[in-house]
């Protein structure tokens, strides 16, 4: 049976999120992911502008920004409440500047429910797992409409880099794939950042993840 490159997880089992956290404290190379995400964010948000994450997780994006960006307010959704709860653990010393959803982003209703109108909409690490290229679509056009005029989203996320052999699981497509969809999605321009870690010939589940940048 050949591999397929990709993983499962229990994210709505507390011990396996925490477990989960713990195994991936982001690397140095990660954190270039990060470094991208925040030169975007100073480029198009305002100083007290709104930003929303999709799939917050246990925050490390999140604390990472808070940090580096004094005057922001921020949102997280996740699907998972052992996340959030850890998200709200690491995100306490910036109390009043956070809020939380529970809620499933194949869902409607997320995207009416948010508190502010978002600047910029922002994940990583987290749309592959809802399941494929339709469920993506879906996501990035519920991106599209809550974002005002010159709104940006930026998804750093893994991929099934160009070249490959190997099968991958149907969340990781490639960044090519990705482009389309965000312009079928009502995005304007969109592009790919940079690739990380890219692995063609020998790759597991951490390697090739892109920064791919949508702009309303």
């Amino acid at each position: 049976m050949t591999e397929v490159v990709g993983a499962t997880h229990q994210f709505h089992e507390a011990e396996y999120a925490e477990d989960w956290a713990r195994r991936f404290t982001p690397t140095p190379e990660r954190m270039q992911l990060f470094e991208t995400v925040l030169e975007q964010l100073q480029r198009a948000v305002p100083a007290d502008g709104h930003i929303v994450e999709l799939g917050i997780g246990p925050a490390y994006l999140a604390e990472f920004l808070l940090e580096r960006m004094p005057h922001i307010s921020y949102e997280g959704v996740d699907f998972s409440e052992p996340m959030l709860a850890l998200a709200a653990t690491r995100l306490a010393r910036f109390e009043g500047r956070v809020q939380f959803q529970q809620a499933d982003l194949l869902g409607d209703s997320w995207g009416s429910a948010l508190t502010r109108p978002p600047a910029a909409m922002v994940s990583t690490w987290a749309l592959h797992d809802l399941g494929g290229q339709a469920q993506t679509a879906h996501v990035y056009r519920a991106c599209a409409a809550a974002l005002s005029q010159g709104g940006i989203l930026l998804n750093g996320d893994l991929i099934k880099p160009d070249g490959t052999r190997h099968l991958f699981e149907p969340g990781r497509f490639t960044i090519g794939r990705h482009l389309e969809l965000l312009q079928e999605a009502g995005f304007s321009d969109s592009r790919c950042l940079h690739l990380w870690e890219e692995e063609i010939e020998a790759p597991t589940s951490a390697d090739n993840y892109a920064c791919l940048l949508g702009i309303v």
